[in-house]
């Protein structure tokens, strides 16, 4: 089982030739809604890799509630312990540039009540050998709960260190696997414009230390990732990418879903980078994740 402690929102995606330089105003060319949110883009994902899925947080009671719910509903992810509160769901505001790379603005919302309480109420129920994922769109001090709680109960726990927040590096140490982008991962070790070697040096110093897990995605370079004292590299798959929204999320889902399924770390880097790239090949956060099978086929 995999619980997912993290946010639910709606997105508003426009699509552009290219992305707005600071104060410019260009035209868009087209305009969607979809599901998204870290959490929930993560539950879906570890959902359609095969593995169950408990979804814990909060939306809103207003028109975008249901709706952000809803692939997650229909694939059978368990709904439980998402909270419904006062006020409206997290929205996420999106530009996605005729080359696929995005911006993003998140107005949490009801993520913001996402309470340690909560948190440690939805572990109560978890056993050694489950798998708790978690990212950084709810309050820092609700994720220190859940991370710490899992801890207590033997739970392995799965860091995404996004978005970079000032207490990611606390929270950080806390996980056993912390997932980053070569952005976060700089900012994360203080230090920028890191070569490719300098990168996977102090990877394995800190994983050398620590003893976790530790992660980094390249996007189209692919995956580097330190674990049991080795270098693992793999990539996905060459493509021209639609919108690259949901890859990061997909990755992170396919990859908890893999490792609870019992694949080798390197198997399970290999799927999760493979699902990774399948989710640049069309528009959203979650209607982009693929399903287990178109995986396995493009393995």
């Amino acid at each position: 089982m995999i619980t997912v402690f993290g946010s639910i929102n709606m997105d508003l995606v426009a699509t552009t030739p290219r992305l707005p330089k600071p104060g410019e105003t260009v035209a868009g060319t087209g305009f969607a809604t979809a599901a998204g949110g870290k959490g929930a883009n993560q539950a879906l994902a570890a959902r359609r890799a095969g593995a169950e899925v408990r979804m814990v947080g909060a939306v809103g009671r207003d028109e975008f509630a249901g709706p952000a719910l809803d692939l997650l509903d229909k694939a059978g992810a368990i709904l439980s312990a998402v909270a419904r509160v006062d006020g409206p769901t997290g929205t996420a505001l999106i530009l996605v540039g005729g080359d696929g790379e995005n911006m993003i603005a998140v107005v949490p919302a009801a993520n913001g009540t996402v309470s340690a309480a909560q948190a440690e109420s939805a572990i109560e129920g978890m056993q050694d050998g489950d798998i708790l994922m978690v990212q950084q769109e709810v309050p820092a001090g609700s994720v220190e709960a859940a991370l710490k709680s899992a801890k207590a109960r033997g739970v392995r726990t799965v860091l995404n260190i996004a978005p970079l927040i000032p207490e990611t590096e606390d929270l950080a140490a806390l996980a056993d696997i912390v997932i980053a982008n070569e952005t976060e991962f700089e900012r994360l070790v203080g230090r920028d414009n890191l070569t490719g070697e300098e990168r996977e040096q102090i990877l394995l110093d800190m994983h050398g230390k620590t003893g976790q897990i530790l992660i980094v995605t390249l996007g189209a370079d692919g995956v580097i990732a330190a674990e049991g004292g080795t270098l693992h590299r793999t990539k996905g798959l060459k493509i021209v990418p639609v919108d690259t929204v949901g890859a990061g999320d997909t990755f992170c889902g396919y990859l908890a879903a893999s490792l609870d399924a019992g694949l080798a770390f390197g198997d399970a880097l290999r799927r999760a980078a493979v699902a990774g790239s399948l989710a640049c090949l069309k528009a959203g956060a979650q209607p982009s994740i693929p399903v287990a099978a178109d995986v396995t086929a493009s393995l």
